[in-house]
C-alpha cells in the first residue's frame, strides 16, 4: 500500500486495551480512567477481521500495544491467532514489562517475536514516581523472561523529556548495553499540542518515512497518531475504513484532540 505520498504503508499498531496497571504521568491522569463498556471494545474476532484485510492489503508487520496489552483477558490466544496469519512478518508487543514474567513464554509459544519495553530510569523511587504504581524490579524481572524466552530483540522504550544525554536516559543505556539490549529515545510527547520528536534508535517520529496505520480498541482506523482522522471499521467495514485512511494519511503530524496515548497506544 501506498498513501497518497508515496510511502509504502505496511505496519499496523493495534491497541487492544485502554487499561493499564500503572499510571505513568505523561500517559494517564493520577485518578484513572472512565473505563470503556465492554461491547465498545473490539473482539479478538474483530481484530483478527481488520489484521487479515490490512495484510491482504500489504501489511506485513503488526504491533500490540495498550494501554498496557498484558492486562487484556486471553491475549496470548489473540497473539496465537494473528501469528497464524500468513504473511506477518514481525509480530511485536510494546509493554511496561510488569507482567512479562508470567507472560513472556507462552507469548513466545504463541508466535509472538519480540518486545519493546518501557523504562524511563533505573532509580526505583523515581519509577515509582512516574508510574505512580510500579514497581522496577517486576520489570527487570519481565526483561530475564523475555530474554529466556527469546522474545528478540528486546527493545527498551525510554521516554525523555529533552535529550539522550540526560542522566536517566544515560543510565538506563548503561544498562541495555551492559544486557544486550537495544534502547529507543521517545521524546515527551503531548497530543493536543502536536509536540513529538524523532525517535533516537527507532523510525517513529519522522513523518517523511512514516509507514504506519493504527487500530484503536473501540474500532478507529487511524492514519496519524498526531491527528483526529478516523475511520470506523465497524460502521464502515475493515477494508473501507483501511482505504480512507491511507488515502486521507497528512503529510505530517498536527494535533490530537480526540484520543489519549492510554487508548491509541503510541
Amino acid at each position: 500500500m501506498y498513501d497518497q505520498f508515496k510511502r509504502k504503508i505496511n505496519y499496523l499498531r493495534i491497541s487492544v486495551t485502554d487499561r493499564c496497571n500503572l499510571r505513568c504521568v505523561y500517559c494517564m491522569p493520577a485518578k484513572g480512567i472512565e473505563m470503556l463498556n465492554h461491547d465498545e471494545i473490539l473482539s479478538f474476532d474483530e481484530i483478527v477481521e481488520v489484521t487479515k484485510i490490512a495484510v491482504s492489503l500489504g501489511v506485513d508487520k503488526v504491533r500490540i500495544t495498550g494501554g498496557e496489552p498484558l492486562v487484556r483477558k486471553g491475549i496470548v490466544d489473540l497473539i496465537k491467532l494473528i501469528a497464524s496469519i500468513d504473511g506477518i512478518n514481525d509480530l511485536a508487543m510494546t509493554t511496561n514489562g510488569v507482567l512479562l514474567s508470567r507472560f513472556a513464554q507462552p507469548l513466545a509459544d504463541s508466535g509472538l517475536n519480540r518486545v519493546n519495553i518501557s523504562l524511563d530510569t533505573m532509580d526505583p523511587d523515581k519509577y515509582r514516581n512516574i508510574t505512580r504504581l510500579g514497581n522496577i524490579d517486576d520489570v527487570f524481572r519481565g526483561i530475564e523472561a523475555a530474554k529466556h524466552a527469546e522474545l528478540q530483540p528486546i527493545k527498551i522504550n525510554c521516554v525523555i523529556k529533552k535529550y539522550s544525554d540526560e542522566p536517566d536516559a544515560l543510565a538506563v543505556k548503561k544498562f541495555a548495553s551492559e544486557n544486550d539490549l537495544e534502547v529507543r529515545f521517545i521524546p515527551e510527547m503531548n497530543l493536543e499540542e502536536g509536540s513529538f520528536g524523532k525517535v533516537e534508535g527507532g523510525e517513529g517520529g519522522n513523518c517523511k518515512s512514516c509507514n504506519r496505520l493504527r487500530l484503536t480498541a473501540t474500532g478507529k482506523i487511524k492514519p496519524c497518531l498526531f491527528s483526529d482522522i478516523e475511520f470506523n471499521v465497524r460502521e464502515l467495514g475493515p477494508e473501507a475504513a483501511i482505504n480512507l485512511a491511507l488515502g486521507n494519511k497528512p503529510q505530517s503530524g498536527t494535533v490530537n484532540h480526540v484520543n489519549q496515548f492510554h487508548n491509541i497506544g503510541g
